[in-house]
C-alpha cells in the first residue's frame, strides 16, 4: 500500500506547479490551466483523506464530485470569456485586456 505521504506530496506539487502557472504566465489559457491544477491538486488531497481516514463514509467522494463540477462550470465560462475578449480584442495576453478602462 502507498503511504499517505507520497499523496500528499505528490498534491502539494501539483498545486505548486498550478499556482506557478497562474502567477507567471501572461496568457489567459496558461492561466486557466494553471487553476485546473490547483482544483486537481485538491481533488487528490479531498480522495486521500477521503482514503486513509474514513473509507466507510462518502464525504470526501462528495466533495470531490463537487469539485469536479466547480472545475468544469470554471472551464466553460472562462473559456466563453477568453473567447468573447479574443474576438473583441484578438489577444488572449492579460495584460493587454482593458475593457473596464475609460
Amino acid at each position: 500500500m502507498v503511504p499517505q505521504s507520497w499523496y500528499l506530496v505528490v498534491a502539494a506539487v501539483l498545486f505548486c506547479i498550478g499556482l506557478y502557472g497562474v502567477l507567471a504566465r501572461r496568457n489567459a489559457i496558461a492561466v486557466l490551466m494553471g487553476v485546473e491544477l490547483m482544483l486537481n491538486a485538491v481533488n487528490l488531497n479531498l480522495v486521500t483523506f477521503w482514503r486513509y481516514q474514513e473509507p466507510t463514509g462518502v464525504t470526501g467522494q462528495a466533495f470531490a464530485l463537487f469539485v469536479y463540477l466547480v472545475a468544469a462550470a470554471e472551464a466553460a465560462v472562462g473559456l466563453a470569456l477568453i473567447l468573447t475578449i479574443w474576438r473583441t480584442r484578438r489577444t488572449v495576453v492579460l495584460e493587454e485586456i482593458d475593457l473596464l478602462k475609460g
